[in-house]
């Protein structure tokens, strides 16, 4: 039989139980704060030329795209991809209510090549 171990009194016992308890409390996280985005409300002449250029030659064309790419507004660009579209710069694939998706337009001398 192996030897007995002498057991704690009760009072050796309620003042451990005492001191170990509290440790640190738990501190509630901020969250994960986004930065706030500065996207212009009306184009700048500068932007306005990189709209006019590089938004054409984009395969996929959606208002977020354009938006990240150009920092712009997303009401600016959802009405200056309307225009471009009724000037036939950019052909409309898919609108809706919530997402519209253009792609450029291809001219029918490249499609038959």
């Amino acid at each position: 039989m192996p030897p007995k171990i002498q057991q704690k009194s009760k009072e050796q016992k309620m003042q451990a139980a005492m001191a170990g308890g509290k440790g640190k409390k738990k501190k509630w996280s901020k969250g994960k704060n986004r930065d706030k985005v500065d996207n212009k409300v009306l184009f700048g002449k500068d932007q306005w030329e990189r709209f006019n250029s590089e938004v054409p030659k984009m395969k996929l064309i959606t208002v977020s795209t354009v938006v990240e790419k150009i920092k712009i507004n997303a009401g600016l660009c959802r009405r200056a991809l309307n225009e471009m579209c009724d000037n036939g710069e950019i052909r409309a694939v898919c609108v809706t209510r919530a997402q519209r998706i253009y792609t450029r337009n291809i001219s029918e001398e490249d499609e038959e090549e």
